[in-house]
């Protein structure tokens, strides 16, 4: 069974590669992070996708509008608890803080999440995981919901921005056998975030 958090490490390599530099307009650093993206279902043994089903991922066009700043705010106290996959099996977690910002306009707030089977592997340990559901579930984006990933880092900067351009499905859209976590309740929007990945246009796969 696929380790999803793992190969979000990889994709994470892959991104920061094609970040954006200086001189790079929005649009072209988010079509980079896109085609890294892309390879890296190639460079994944275990990716669920290849060569030819690339074309089959879709995109909302780059937006600015859904690049937001946002606060945030620590949760130490935060008891552990198994976060459903929906293989049904179960990863343990613990929610690491909460993400307040506007969505055109409108007050939103996110959860995001730390693997406790992960964050002892220095590898991991600065590693944060923002799973979420919105009002485009179903229609033009994964009924099961998407995912961002995040660092420690990145979440306690100075001036935080939470980029939806980014955000990606679970590889269980895509094929059976993988245990991918269930957004929890907490990180239902009431917003449409027309925005990164959408549904894919191929054939879901079974093992």
């Amino acid at each position: 069974m696929k380790n999803l958090f793992l190969a979000a490490l990889v994709f994470l390599a892959f991104a920061e590669a094609f970040g954006q530099k200086e001189g790079t307009s929005f649009r072209e650093a988010i079509l980079q992070h896109r085609e890294a993206y892309k390879q890296e279902f190639l460079a994944d043994e275990r990716s669920p996708l290849q060569a030819g089903d690339l074309a089959n991922l879709r995109f909302f066009e780059p937006d600015e509008n859904y690049r937001v700043a946002f606060s945030f705010r620590l949760t130490p106290d935060e008891k552990p608890f198994e976060l459903p996959t929906y293989s049904g099996r179960t990863k343990p977690f613990r929610k690491y803080g909460v993400l307040s910002f506007e969505i055109n306009g409108q007050p939103c707030q996110l959860a995001v999440y730390q693997n406790l089977g992960l964050r002892n592997m220095p590898q991991y340990a600065q590693h944060l995981f923002l799973p979420f559901r919105d009002l485009t579930n179903d229609e033009t984006t994964y009924g099961g919901g998407r995912y961002i990933d995040l660092t420690v880092q990145e979440v306690e900067a100075e001036n935080p921005v939470l980029d939806f351009n980014k955000c990606y499905n679970p590889w269980c859209h895509y094929s059976d056998g993988y245990n991918c976590p269930v957004p929890p309740t907490e990180n239902s929007l009431e917003v449409a975030i027309k925005a990164g990945e959408m549904k894919w246009a191929g054939e879901k796969k079974h093992k």
